[in-house]
């Protein structure tokens, strides 16, 4: 893990360094989610968040995609590697007996297109690394996202996306072995590669001050094949998610 994660850093300053003298731009702040513990849905919770949405140069920095370099731009294509965090779980509550996940982070590499500011399409592919026993694999998304001003300065966008993951990944959160089906209760059950879920999300920002904004978001996640088939999903969880997330931001 620290290899990879080292390499890409090393990548990005290498990048990042012809656009230096021009400085970050963008928003950054923070605020709180109200989301899923974990990909189950087995139970919701509040948590800080960070909210970051900065460029320098050809490489970026989102809450949601994480760390990007820009390597290959022409003709509204860009294509690079990225570096992104992912949410582990502790087993307990409802999912006492069943192995902890670890945070892990993800590297890989994405492609998007974008003729206009206001919108895209994109896919990611990326290695889950950090993982304990087995833990961690092959995940990545495929989506678009639109944007639109609403009125008084106050602007939305739209995002659909799909994510997909291996067997190995998904295993991770949505297999139940048999040691851990006597420890938890929760039946026994395998995973396979595939689809995860389906994922549509709802974005604003709105103007409060000069150089403040509060942004918004909520989405809804419905989950796919093995991960809705999952005896975790339909024992303790749910196949519908929410999650609605706010934060204060100031531009720079």
């Amino acid at each position: 893990m620290k290899t990879s994660v080292c390499a890409f850093l090393l990548l990005v300053v290498l990048g990042a360094g012809a656009q230096a003298a021009d400085g970050p731009r963008g928003e950054a702040g923070v605020g709180f989610g109200y989301q899923p513990y974990d990909p189950s849905g087995s139970r919701y919770q509040t948590v800080p968040l960070p909210y970051f949405d900065v460029d320098w140069g050809d490489v970026s920095l989102d809450t949601d995609d994480g760390l990007t370099w820009s390597a290959l731009k022409v003709d509204g294509w860009s294509a690079g590697p990225f570096l992104n965090y992912l949410s582990g779980r502790n087993a307990n509550g409802s999912l006492r007996g069943l192995r902890d996940v670890p945070d892990m982070a993800q590297v890989g590499g994405f492609v998007q297109y974008s003729s206009a500011e206001y919108w895209r399409v994109y896919a990611q592919l990326g290695q889950a690394v950090g993982g304990a026993g087995g833990q961690g694999g092959l995940l990545g998304q495929v989506g678009g996202e639109l944007g639109y001003p609403l009125g008084r300065g106050i602007v939305g966008s739209s995002q659909l996306a799909a994510h997909f993951a291996d067997g190995r990944q998904m295993s991770t959160f949505f297999a139940v072995s048999d040691t851990e089906a006597q420890a938890s209760g929760i039946s026994a059950c395998k995973a396979g590669g595939g689809f995860q879920s389906l994922t549509l999300t709802q974005n604003v920002e709105i103007p409060l001050a000069q150089h403040w904004s509060l942004v918004a978001s909520a989405g809804l996640t419905h989950l796919l094949g093995s991960a809705a088939q999952s005896s975790i999903v339909k024992e303790v969880g749910e196949v519908n998610q929410g999650a609605v997330q706010t934060a204060v931001s100031y531009k720079f």
